[in-house]
């Protein structure tokens, strides 16, 4: 018997081992094994059983990792479409389908010392009064960690050593698992009666579900607050009554406690119970690992979780959820740069899974499938209980300034809301995308602006820590009292453009009786921080909330009547083809917080261009209009969805050197796809971000409606194109990113 396995070492190749008799029974497609490789021995994954082998010699395997395969063969096909697309390793992406904390060697289960109650079937012996307390804690638990015990009792473990001699109670070791959510209680919810429209979506979902139906891909357009969730409920209910297990992605920023909560306290009890794993980077490698086993036994039948999530090993798979479809975060910025919905889509095809892509805002390419057949599109265009969307009122800052004679934060108007909200015991969320005190540290005699010597970017100031700070690469430097330049040394240098910081300074000045809060990356240290926060938002005991994108979406909080876009331009003129969607997609999912209880919500948008079509479209919650205005731009000019991106990214520290370098790839790139129709390649250029921790970049596009096969020559060229030793070429296909 030999084995075809994939090392971790990244060689684009497969090596045969010979499977030793005793191992035969444990070694399967998608086991983990360690195999000597050269001198040393290391950790791999099988790929293929062989009956032979054409190579000779070969070596035995060492040893298999675990009691089951850990990769599934549909899993394992699935990463060899993501190494073959998006032109990486298959080792790469074998990594990217199974967390590091199940990779290692050892299993990392982690046992504890349990006790286990045995109550004598006649007298109780004679105890003390402390042995008794804590006897009557274990007959009460049965079964609890010792750790547990002492810290409910106060006693030592001396105690109850006394129970075990006197036959009580056995202490022995046994696997505890890590849950995030161990602490907390679920109360079991119950099915919402649906309206008219959220029926209708249901019952197309739960029809693709039957046995013997095509599973289609369905794209559920539906505004914010128009119910999505409770879709998303019953239609897992209904796989889960076929017998089958579901995924639930979400976007990392929206896992909130709020989504956790309803999907495990619809699902902790009732015939349909199950448990409800979570996946996502804020978990200890412990958790991580725990989890991921409830689902490969069989035991967590419903994952939700962010982007990796799409990996998770359930079988047999029912339904995909991917809530916020449109969100930029699916797609992973390190190789395997694989989309995540993208991938939702192919596995759901490939398993026969029905697939939901949800979304108040789809993205183009999405809602463009849609338009053409390839996706049916589902629509949920009003709020549940017949709220209404809020009011939306955009105010010209440009105006503003002029009035002033400068620019202030707020705007008379949005001001007078704030105030005229915060009398009613309302509450409010102010929304600016941008972290920090200053955008940036400026000299007014000598124009001096502060830049990381690292990157193309201005440092932004934090006052709290008097810092200027790097947001790409992390440097920190002590912010001057006077002009660095030592021909100026001006001492009036003044910090220009604003952050949260600055925002929540300046409310607590206008304020001060309001209870404000920030929620930035900032001011959550610790992974306890973002659930503290949001649920001492939503006990009343913050007034305004103030935040980043971090905030925009997944929130559901009914006393929120007022929401206030601090600068609603931010993203507008960033040098990316996308820029315009992913304002009007920010505008529309943060308006959609305000107005979702009794009280109908309002909206302040500031902004310096208040008549772009972006502002406008989302000012009128109107989704059609500006995908009608959008795809016809990107038709002139052949931009997704009419089109894919590779767009190919050459670095080094030496400039002249990235140069040089980039224009031969072009030309090779030009012999390569010699006589190829309806292909763009544009560049090569300075990336947007010339230069990145200490890194210049320069990139180039292609545009093509044959991806597959244009990722195939790029995968060859990948292999074959000499680079200098300190240049290196990173291809990433439909980048979310152009920066």
């Amino acid at each position: 018997m030999v084995a075809r396995v994939t090392l971790e070492i990244a060689l684009r190749k497969e090596f045969d081992y010979h499977v030793p008799g005793e191992l035969e029974a444990q070694v399967q497609v998608g086991s983990r094994v360690k195999v000597p490789f050269g001198t040393r021995q290391v950790m791999g994954c099988v790929t293929a059983i062989l009956s032979d082998s054409p190579q000779t010699n070969l070596r035995p395997i060492t040893k298999v990792v675990g009691q089951q395969s850990l990769i599934t063969p549909r899993v394992l096909e699935l990463a060899r479409w993501i190494a073959d697309y998006y032109c990486c390793p298959v080792e790469t992406a074998l990594k990217s389908v199974l967390p590091e904390a199940v990779r290692r060697e050892d299993e990392g289960w982690r046992e504890r010392l349990f006790v286990r109650a045995h109550p004598p079937t006649g007298e109780l012996p004679k105890l003390s009064k402390r042995q008794a307390e804590v006897w009557n804690v274990i007959e009460e638990w049965r079964d609890i960690s010792l750790q547990e015990l002492l810290r409910l009792t106060g006693s030592t473990a001396e105690t109850v050593r006394r129970l075990e001699d006197k036959g009580l109670v056995t202490i022995a070791p046994q696997v505890s698992e890590r849950d995030p959510y161990a602490h907390e209680r679920f109360l079991p919810s119950t099915a919402l009666e649906l309206n008219a429209e959220q029926s209708r979506a249901l019952a197309a979902i739960t029809a693709a579900m039957a046995p013997g139906a095509k599973a289609g891909t369905f794209l559920l357009h539906g505004v914010t607050g128009s119910g999505k969730t409770e879709v998303y409920l019953q239609a897992l209910s209904r796989c889960l009554e076929l017998g089958r297990g579901a995924i639930v992605l979400v976007p990392e920023i929206s896992l909130t406690p709020q989504t956790v909560e309803r999907f495990k306290s619809r699902f902790c009890a009732g015939p349909l119970r199950t448990l409800v794993a979570v996946l996502h980077s804020h978990l200890s490698a412990g958790e991580r690992h725990d989890e991921w086993h409830k689902i490969r036994q069989g035991r967590a039948r419903i994952v939700i979780g962010a982007r990796s999530a799409i990996f998770a090993p359930v079988e047999p798979l029912g339904l995909i959820i991917v809530d916020e479809e449109h969100e930029h975060s699916y797609k992973q910025e390190e190789a395997p740069r694989y989309h995540a919905r993208d991938v939702a889509v192919l596995r759901g095809q490939r398993e026969g899974a029905v697939v939901v892509l949800g979304s108040a805002t789809p993205s183009m390419e999405s809602y463009f499938n849609a338009k053409q057949g390839k996706y049916t599109l589902l629509e949920l265009p009003t709020r549940v209980d017949d709220q209404k969307m809020p009011l939306v009122r955009v105010v010209d800052l440009r105006a503003e300034a002029q009035k002033d004679k400068g620019m202030a934060i707020f705007s008379p108007r949005l001001r007078d809301a704030i105030q005229s909200r915060l009398e009613k015991r309302e509450q409010v969320i102010l929304f600016l995308n941008r972290r920090g005190y200053s955008t940036s540290l400026q000299c007014p005699l000598c124009g001096y602006v502060a830049g990381c010597p690292n990157c193309s970017i201005a440092l932004t100031f934090h006052r709290a820590r008097k810092r200027l700070c790097c947001h790409i690469c992390g440097y920190e430097a002590t912010a001057p009292e006077r002009c660095p330049d030592p021909k100026c040394r001006h001492p009036a240098i003044r910090y220009a453009g604003i952050g949260t910081q600055r925002v929540e300074e300046t409310l607590a000045k206008l304020f001060p009786h309001a209870r404000i809060q920030r929620m930035d990356s900032d001011v959550l240290q610790r992974k306890e921080d973002y659930r503290r926060i949001l649920g001492d938002f939503r006990a009343g005991k913050i007034d305004i909330l103030v935040g980043t994108q971090m905030i925009a979406k997944g929130l559901h909080f009914p006393n929120v009547t007022l929401v206030g876009i601090i600068h609603a331009d931010m993203g507008l003129h960033v040098p990316d083809f996308r820029a315009g969607e992913r304002t009007f997609q920010l505008l529309t999912q943060v308006a959609g917080r305000a107005g979702r209880g009794d009280v109908e919500g309002e909206v302040v948008v500031q902004s310096f261009t208040p008549f772009h079509p972006a502002i406008q479209y989302a000012r009128r919650h109107d989704f059609v209009g500006f995908y009608e205005q959008e795809i016809e731009f990107r038709a002139q000019l052949q931009y997704p969805p009419h089109t894919r991106v590779a767009l190919l990214t050459l670095k080094g520290r030496n400039e002249d050197k990235v140069k040089f370098t980039v224009e031969h790839l072009r030309r090779e790139l030009e012999r390569r796809l010699a006589g190829w129709k309806n292909l763009i390649l544009a560049g090569p250029g300075p990336a947007p971000l010339l230069r990145a921790e200490t890194f210049y970049r320069y990139q180039i596009m292609l545009r093509t409606r044959q991806m597959p096969r244009l990722s195939r020559e790029l995968n060859q060229l990948q292999q074959e194109f000499a680079l200098p030793d300190d240049l290196t070429l990173t291809i990433d296909v439909d980048p979310a990113n152009l920066a």
